[in-house]
């Protein structure tokens, strides 16, 4: 069980269901490490978008509103920053603020950047784990050490009524 390979047989897994659909960038088409992992989900599954990170868990949510279960992908855990408003003030909050009428559920993929075999750099490689545990109210945080963990997580979070916000780790794809 290698933790690339958990990963790969998730992503296939949740592939499988009627109402999952995935976005992001580069998991249409080969461009980073997560879209190495979307190798067994249809094409017709993957949403590919530009680099809009904040319109990106917008439109995730929007679509979550819909019925839907997002899986949206962000390579790099330093650029999901980009869509915290979406996330701390949206996501997180719908639930109390529209009294329990709305629950979007969406599943985050995001990833710590390598620093192995070579770094790249501080705007690549931080880990806002902690930050999100303290932020977030209502979206679970799960993030995945082990390759134990990650088949597990992806159903649990799809199986749950919350949204999760699942970190990995990049240099854990050919490490573990």
């Amino acid at each position: 069980m290698k933790y690339f390979d958990e990963l790969k047989r998730s992503m296939a897994w949740l592939g499988t269901k009627p109402n999952i659909v995935f976005t992001g960038q580069a998991i249409g088409f080969s461009g980073h490490a997560i879209s190495n992992t979307m190798a067994g989900v249809p094409q017709d599954k993957r949403i590919e978008l530009p680099v809009f990170e904040e319109l990106q868990l917008g439109m995730a949510t929007g679509m979550a509103l819909e019925g839907w279960i997002p899986i949206t992908c962000y390579p790099r855990f330093d650029f999901f920053i980009l869509g915290l408003n979406q996330l701390v003030n949206h996501l997180d909050k719908m639930q109390d603020m529209s009294k329990g009428d709305m629950k979007p559920k969406v599943i985050i993929r995001v990833a710590v950047g390598s620093k192995v075999p070579f770094s790249a750099g501080p705007q690549h490689t931080q880990n806002h784990t902690e930050a999100m545990r303290k932020m977030l109210t209502e979206v679970e945080v799960v993030e995945l050490i082990e390759p134990e963990q990650i088949f597990d997580a992806f159903q649990k979070a799809y199986e749950s009524d919350k949204s999760t916000l699942i970190i990995e780790h990049g240099e854990y794809y050919s490490s573990k």
